[in-house]
């Protein structure tokens, strides 16, 4: 399959331009959902470069360290960057790994914030479904790179993968799971899940509430599709980013728990509460108060 667009020597690979796709479809997202919660849109644009720099770098660290075994047969492996840097600056050789562009662009986005002086959690919140956007639509780089598959299957939706992406396993089966689908898929749903909870939820919600429902949803979907996933990043014989979504969707789920527990009776209840109480029907007189009117 042709990697890209060739021009003259330079090469725009198809997955690198599917990733800048998926970025400016967050940042307009967020933007969007930035007027609606009554902020500057341009903050979105401010902060994008940020988080995108700082989130390539932190995704490529984590590639480094966390190589798939598929990965590591090719020779792509922890020992190799090391002894290699200038290979550690090829994205487009190994890869990314999301775990650790999502902890980039956390920690580029705190940074901002804390210089700007600005609400962590709020932008977060603002941000939060646009990533997931951005995930749904990166993913598709992974189909254009015959990568991130699952177990073999038959399918109707099945993949075909031409033998050199292929496991050296599994050189003989040609269909599998569509794992870059999958998850793809749950980011869409997470996305609209975040944006739907925004709306509904506006005048009870704190800042940092979407942000952590992200790092529930999002997490939960990545471990459990790690179960198909033929070629785990292996640390210490434990599958590293697995062990990541599952320890990160439990702290999630007790913050945020902890949060809804101790919330106080918010504004917008109690404003309920006296307006219901302003529409009740007035309490009629009584007979000796007509007697003393006459």
């Amino acid at each position: 399959m042709n990697p890209g667009i060739s021009i003259g020597p330079l090469t725009i690979h198809y997955y690198g331009i599917i990733i800048m796709i998926g970025v400016l479809l967050a940042a307009w997202l967020s933007s969007k959902l930035a007027v609606r919660m009554g902020q500057n849109p341009d903050l979105v644009w401010d902060v994008l470069p940020w988080v995108l720099i700082i989130g390539i770098i932190g995704a490529r660290i984590w590639h480094i360290f966390t190589p798939s075994s598929a990965q590591a047969a090719y020779g792509w492996t922890t020992e190799h960057y090391l002894t290699h840097p200038l290979d550690a600056l090829s994205i487009w050789n190994g890869g990314l790994g999301i775990p650790g562009a999502v902890i980039g662009g956390l920690l580029a986005l705190y940074l901002y914030c804390r210089k700007m002086k600005v609400n962590f959690a709020t932008v977060a919140d603002i941000l939060a479904p646009g990533l997931a956007l951005g995930q749904a639509v990166g993913r598709w780089g992974n189909f254009i790179n015959q990568e991130v598959y699952g177990a073999p299957s038959n399918l109707p939706w099945a993949i075909t993968i031409d033998p050199p992406y292929r496991l050296a396993a599994y050189q003989y089966v040609a269909s599998y799971h569509p794992l870059f689908l999958y998850e793809s898929i749950w980011n869409l749903l997470n996305m609209v899940l975040l944006i739907w909870m925004g709306k509904k939820y506006s005048k009870i919600l704190k800042p940092g509430d979407i942000m952590l429902t992200y790092l529930i949803v999002y997490p939960v979907g990545r471990f459990l599709l790690e179960f198909v996933r033929l070629d785990p990043s292996p640390v210490a014989g434990l599958n590293i980013n697995q062990a990541l979504m599952g320890l990160t969707a439990l702290g999630a789920s007790i913050a945020l728990f902890i949060r809804i527990k101790n919330r106080p009776l918010s504004e917008s209840q109690d404003e309920d509460m006296d307006d219901e109480a302003d529409e009740a029907e007035p309490v009629t007189e009584t007979p000796r108060d007509q007697m003393d009117s006459l």
